[in-house]
């Protein structure tokens, strides 16, 4: 009997796939996922040739452009979703990002670099907050967690193992050929999504919406209604605590591997990796075993169980770090994806586009505010700051629970 409920855990997600529109984008989700691992790794080497001295600060501008490029147009990415042909949405979108990728090979300048990755940005921040508002739209409600689950298993899975092909890919191509086998990636995912009907694409979109409204008014009604439901509320701010809390393991890890515990880059590998595995794994099962209508419990385990996971890394060896950062991938999964699912099953159809449109900003904006507490945690208490990240987790996810239950 637990053997036939595993299998069917298991298999369940794919079943999602007997949908052949809801199929088709979510191959052309792979095939986008694919491409984008081998932009970014060799977006890492190719600003090593323009300055190998700068290169660690002109990387981490391109990704700071890229955070706030999610930040200033995803809301406005939600409202366009309802006004306009989705589907020429995802086409315009993908056909821009397939140029600009294979314009990187030619960059020979910083300045060309942050342009182009800030507009190959610009148009994910429109493409995502779509893709994400068709989903509910195209599934049957009774299969929806199972299919944003199979979405987001695959990003977890293709984020972890992604570069790794991609470093492969690299070594046989050259550091910057790799950006065309993105540019060929997005030309599959194009083909995708030229074979659904357009008129698919439009379910649950209010022929209302297509009348001429400010677009401040309909973003800021976005985030009216993403912060106006409590329980999305709660699910966003557990986002934000966990948001510091994945900051803290992104961010602080390598030294902890290389320094504290003074081993390599293939530990570093190995380590990441597991976090990976574990989110992904979590993410892909979640859908199928969380049958209530509640994600409270999801949220509270999810964020304190990352908390607790971190608070012990600076006091174990390597195979107890492997262990904790399994627990801390789980919980972070636990902790980040009911959001999705709130907004499709709390939020009216009609304005699902521009609450996700909303949340997909915020979401990046906590990690916009995560990313420098890591940064401080790290370099204030080296020796700390994992224990004191975990602390600050569990604190912060204590009083957003006090909170929501004082809400009720």
């Amino acid at each position: 009997m637990a053997t036939n409920n595993i299998i069917n855990a298991i298999t369940e997600p794919f079943k999602t796939l007997r949908n052949t529109t809801f199929a088709r984008l979510y191959f052309a989700q792979i095939a986008s996922l694919f491409g984008d691992a081998f932009t970014w790794l060799g977006l890492a080497l190719l600003t090593y040739e323009i300055s190998p001295r700068y290169a660690a600060a002109i990387l981490a501008s391109a990704l700071t452009l890229r955070v706030t490029a999610y930040i200033i147009f995803s809301p406005f990415a939600g409202v366009v979703s309802e006004k306009f042909q989705r589907k020429q949405i995802l086409l315009i979108t993908q056909f821009a990002r397939m140029a600009i990728v294979c314009m990187l090979p030619f960059v020979n300048a910083e300045w060309q670099l942050y342009a182009l990755i800030f507009a190959l940005n610009v148009f994910a921040a429109f493409f995502t907050p779509t893709y994400r508002a068709i989903i509910p739209q195209i599934v049957e409600k009774e299969i929806y967690r199972e299919a944003n689950g199979l979405s987001m298993a695959t990003f977890q899975l293709l984020s972890v193992f992604g570069p790794a092909l991609a470093g492969i890919v690299a070594v046989w191509l050259g550091a910057t050929q790799i950006f065309f086998v993105n540019g060929a990636t997005l030309f599959i995912a194009i083909l995708f999504i030229l074979s659904i009907p357009k008129a698919s694409l439009q379910r649950g979109v209010s022929s209302d919406n297509a009348v001429p409204q400010k677009t401040w008014g309909e973003v800021l009604k976005g985030i009216r209604l993403l912060f106006g439901n409590k329980i999305v509320r709660f699910a966003l701010s557990i986002e934000f605590i966990s948001a510091v809390a994945g900051a803290v393991v992104l961010v602080n890890t390598v030294g902890l591997v290389k320094t504290s515990l003074e081993l390599d880059d293939k530990h570093y590998g190995w380590i990441m990796s597991v976090f990976g595995v574990g989110a992904a794994i979590t993410a892909f099962l979640l859908g199928s075993l969380d049958k209530s209508k509640t994600r409270s419990v999801s949220l509270i385990s999810g964020a304190m169980l990352i908390g607790a996971a971190i608070s012990f890394a600076n006091f174990v060896p390597y195979n107890g770090l492997m262990f904790l950062w399994i627990l801390a991938g789980i919980g972070q999964t636990l902790a980040d994806m009911p959001s999705e699912t709130l907004i499709g099953e709390n939020i009216e159809p009609k304005d699902q586009g521009k609450v996700y449109g909303a949340h997909f900003a915020f979401s990046h904006l906590w990690w916009a505010i995560a990313y420098p507490i890591a940064g401080f945690l790290g370099t204030q208490f080296p020796n700390r700051e994992f224990l004191y990240g975990g602390i600050a987790t569990i604190v912060l996810a204590i009083i957003a629970i006090l909170m929501f239950r004082k809400s009720n």
